[in-house]
């Protein structure tokens, strides 16, 4: 292990030491946003330390190996316990490595989750609808809550477009990669002669904003705009002027919410869509600058990439980014992602080894 690494993680170990005390301490919780801070900074090096541990116990144990070989009658045993030390030493290596990748510091936020219907009309409106179902299943597995927070049904089913919010532990570092074109392949329930379509839809994870203050507005560059709401909703929402629709006028982007009952909670909801779209947009600016340079394998999350496609008659689901198929497809579309998930994720680790090694 290179000197610098091994005082790093000597720093982390005396510093979980110290939280420990501070954490424990009669005082901790009179100031509660330090104390939140202390709790976090315990959780994000726990594991590091716990893993270094391993690695220390490892090499003591294989000093002890080396020693015990001097003797003859315990030579064979040394072996074994010298090989047992250094496959140890090895996988601890492996998890550090891991552990002390740069972490995105968007990982513990919540998400909006945004799917268009894109080619294949009714058909894609359908499917958008059967996405939106798969997600809210993953996140009722993982104990998230969701909450819709725009929605444009189409007339047979499904959305036309729909924005929810998926707030838990983990979201956003779970389900970033599924940015991108969703392809279905299946027979539709409108189609007399068993023809096989090809639809798509766009999906967009962008983290959520914490709060206004995430991106400097000014008031003078919004347009806001309240209507009478449509379509579904009871006399109440249709006899009101309570849909809102914000613009923002240096960049055109567009938020509007019609599903509350107040003006007042539509405007919110709606405030919170442009500011975290308007976040995304311009962290995708950045990001596209380092995407010029080094093509990801993950790939940049861009809405015009293929990404999956989910095909019916042959029961699979391809992930065309890490060219990984699953013949589960009724499973995943109950919500359980999590050979996806996770074979994404290892994909985006390997990755960022492999450009720390270059």
């Amino acid at each position: 292990m290179k000197p610098a690494l091994l005082d790093r993680l000597l720093q982390m170990q005396h510093r979980i030491t110290e939280l420990d005390a501070l954490l424990s301490s009669p005082e901790a919780t009179a100031d509660i946003k330090r104390y939140r801070e202390w709790t976090r900074d315990h959780a994000e090096i726990t594991p590091v330390v716990e893993c270094f541990k391993r690695w220390q116990q490892a090499q003591a144990d294989l000093e002890a190996a080396k020693e015990m070989a001097t003797d003859p009658e315990m030579k064979e045993f040394a072996a074994d316990e010298a090989a047992a030390a250094e496959a140890a030493i090895e996988a601890a290596d492996a998890e550090l490595q891991i552990l002390l990748l740069p972490r995105d510091p968007d990982d513990d936020r919540d998400l909006l989750l945004e799917i268009r219907a894109g080619t294949g009309g009714d058909e894609s409106a359908l499917f958008a609808g059967d996405l939106l179902r798969m997600y809210s299943r993953y996140a009722e597995r993982q104990r998230w809550q969701v909450e819709i927070m725009s929605e444009s049904p189409s007339e047979l089913g499904g959305y036309k477009e729909v924005i929810v919010r998926i707030a838990g532990p983990g979201a956003y570092a779970h389900l970033k990669f599924e940015s991108g074109g969703h392809r279905v392949q299946r027979v539709p329930a409108t189609e007399s002669q068993g023809r096989i379509h090809t639809s798509a839809c766009t999906v967009a994870v962008m983290p959520e904003a914490d709060d206004l203050g995430d991106v400097d507005i000014r008031p003078e560059d919004l347009r806001i705009d309240v209507f009478r709401a449509s379509g579904a909703g009871g006399q109440h929402v249709n006899k009101t002027e309570s849909a809102v629709r914000i613009v923002h006028l240096p960049t055109g982007i567009v938020a509007e919410c019609q599903d509350g009952r107040s003006q007042h909670s539509n405007k919110d909801k709606a405030m919170k869509v442009l500011v975290t779209r308007i976040r995304d947009m311009r962290q995708r600016e950045a990001q596209a600058k380092e995407a010029a340079e080094r093509k990801g394998l993950i790939g940049s999350g861009d809405r015009s990439d293929r990404i999956r496609t989910y095909n019916f008659p042959q029961g699979r689901v391809t992930d065309h980014r890490i060219n990984l198929t699953l013949y589960k497809l009724d499973f995943v579309m109950e919500g359980q992602l999590d050979e996806l998930v996770a074979g994404l994720r290892q994909a985006h680790q390997a990755e960022q080894l492999a450009a720390l090694a270059s």
